[in-house]
């Protein structure tokens, strides 16, 4: 379904990659890994249609992202290293204002699912960095996309709610979703699910 080809990215005049391919499909976790330096973050950039590649091709159902933007940007949900919420709203309001369509019912559950009952109505810039993290993670338990795209995602979550996300990250590939992300903790790999792409960046003894 998804589909990085000879993929060369370039940042500062330095190359960061160069030819990389590989094919995700509907049920897999991909985990992008490598050095600091390597990429991850400019690839999953790349991935979301945020920055254009020094050469290469990413398809979406056979066809480039770049020819079916509209398509692209609803079946994707981009957390990228910024929180992406308003500081001034509430959780509650942030997550009505990300989805329109939820109720508050599914707002509040979704928020319960992050640990975050009891801070609905707290206004985002009183609650600390990793409950602000959480406010964004809330957003997959409303997103009906089915590409989910997250940069460190499991950042400054403790152990029950990183056991959460990975619990929700296998759910949505069941149910026939697809996840990349970064995360600089060991996931479950040869479970059918998880499985890494490593960058090595140019340098042959990067990795």
């Amino acid at each position: 379904m998804l589909e990085i080809i000879n993929l060369t990215c370039v940042r500062d005049e330095r190359t960061l990659f160069s030819a990389l391919n590989f094919r995700a499909d509907a049920g897999d976790i991909v985990q992008i890994d490598g050095p600091n330096g390597a990429g991850k973050t400019s690839l999953l950039r790349l991935l979301a249609g945020l920055s254009q590649p020094e050469s290469g091709a990413i398809h979406w159902h056979g066809t480039a992202i770049a020819r079916q933007r509209e398509r692209w940007h609803r079946d994707l949900l981009y957390l990228g290293h910024h929180a992406g919420i308003k500081a001034v709203l509430t959780p509650r309001e942030n997550l009505a204002f990300l989805h329109a369509t939820s109720t508050e019912a599914q707002r509040d559950a979704a928020l319960e699912s992050v640990d975050l009952l009891g801070y609905e109505t707290v206004p985002v810039a009183q609650l600390s960095a990793g409950q602000q993290r959480r406010v964004a993670l809330a957003r997959l338990w409303l997103s009906q996309a089915p590409l989910w795209i997250l940069d460190e995602p499991l950042t400054a979550i403790d152990k029950s709610g990183v056991k959460k996300l990975m619990m929700h990250f296998m759910q949505h590939a069941d149910n026939g979703g697809m996840v990349i992300l970064t995360t600089h903790q060991d996931l479950p790999e040869g479970n059918g699910r998880v499985r890494k792409i490593q960058l090595c960046g140019v340098e042959p003894d990067a990795c």
